[in-house]
């Protein structure tokens, strides 16, 4: 037997074993959609889209309230929640207004809108889900919790998945508005939930990251992750990736349920809002200590940090191999993915708290002022 044919046979042996250890393909968001908070189901916080090396501020568009909501593009259309109440639609080429849907005089807050099948979703703080035809901007129905709504609407199924801050995941059908389900938790829900495989995951405010069976609300298996949780976490494959208020992030495997791994930066115990990104082996996030950092998705360290002048409670989204992210410090950034170094920055003149969406070639960001950023 020749060398060669040797060395073929021993990576085909391999084959299986080697492809079992590689972690699950992260979805992204179409280059052309971003429809929902994150971008995809399991909130990897990846586009498709390549923006352009050196961004240009495009148009800005007045919300009038301060926006903490991010926004959702599908169609050339950009929708966007004000603290104001309205929920806009905006031509995404030109920031024109194509119609705005005022929510009952509740303003909306962190819920981001979600698009899906023609119809828009979004909560506001006086606890009701709204659905919005997104042609034209006219109601379809209202859906009413005990509580505030900052957790952003994910779509599957025919369902609009949800938390509230009543202490209930919520399973609304998406036509009707009719309650499927809901589960109860012992805190607050503010994260957005994930769907994986007929399953929808929640990190909660009581510290329990769950999942949840989306045909009929049964929960299926709880982890203790031990501490408050605001964000939304990432889930792909048998890994979630989330931080939380005890100043961690957390890897957790759900074919074991059990934590993988913990991250503390023992010189900057703040804690964790904002949703992390998983890109090329990188858990990607922003702190409350000013920072926003890389951790290896394997092993928790730290691969590379960047610091800020103020907390990083937007979430970063990782498009063409750059990270963009907004800062309590008044200013949009973009990194590199790979190391961390900044590549560009602009001066909104105001707190970016949400986070940003990108399509298309564009980047969409709101602030806290209530202004309304495009760049491409």
């Amino acid at each position: 037997m020749t060398a060669r044919l040797t060395r073929l046979m021993l990576v085909l042996l391999l084959a299986p074993t080697l492809a079992a250890q590689q972690p699950a393909a992260a979805a992204m968001s179409p280059a052309s959609e971003w429809r929902s908070f994150r971008g995809s189901y399991q909130q990897t916080g990846l586009s498709a889209s390549v923006p352009p090396a050196t961004l240009k501020l495009l148009w800005s568009y007045d919300a009038g309230e301060i926006v903490e909501s991010s926004a959702a593009i599908a169609d050339g259309v950009v929708y966007i929640g004000g603290g104001d109440g309205d929920l806009v639609a905006l031509d995404l080429a030109s920031g024109a207004v194509k119609w705005k849907y005022k929510t009952a005089d509740n303003l909306i807050g962190e819920s981001s809108p979600a698009v899906a099948d023609g119809v828009v979703y979004v909560g506001d703080l006086g606890g009701l889900m709204h659905a919005v035809n997104a042609a034209d901007g006219k109601g379809r129905w209202t859906f009413k919790t005990g509580s505030e709504i900052k957790s952003s609407p994910t779509v599957a199924n025919g369902v609009v998945l949800f938390g509230s801050y009543d202490g209930n995941l919520y399973a609304v059908d998406a036509t009707s508005g009719r309650q499927r389900w809901k589960v109860q938790t012992d805190g607050q829900v503010h994260s957005t939930p994930a769907v994986v495989e007929g399953l929808t995951f929640v990190a909660g405010c009581d510290a329990m990251f769950r999942a949840v069976r989306i045909s009929d609300g049964r929960e299926m298996y709880k982890i203790d992750s031990g501490a408050y949780t605001g964000g939304s976490p990432v889930v792909v494959g048998d890994r979630a990736y989330f931080g939380n208020f005890d100043n961690e992030v957390l890897a957790l495997d759900l074919k074991n349920r059990k934590i993988l791994w913990r991250f503390s930066d023992p010189d900057r115990q703040f804690p964790f809002y904002s949703s992390p990104a998983l890109f090329d082996g990188k858990v990607i996030l922003g702190g409350r200590d000013k920072m926003i950092r890389a951790l290896d998705a394997s092993t928790g360290k730290a691969a590379w940090t960047f610091a800020t002048r103020a907390r990083v409670d937007s979430s970063p989204v990782v498009a063409g191999g750059r990270v963009y992210v907004g800062s309590s410090d008044n200013r949009f950034y973009v990194l590199d993915a790979t190391s961390g170094r900044k590549l560009w920055e602009f001066d909104t003149g105001a707190a970016v708290t949400s986070s940003p969406a990108v399509a298309a070639g564009k980047v969409v960001i709101g602030t806290q002022d209530g202004t309304v950023f495009v760049f491409g």
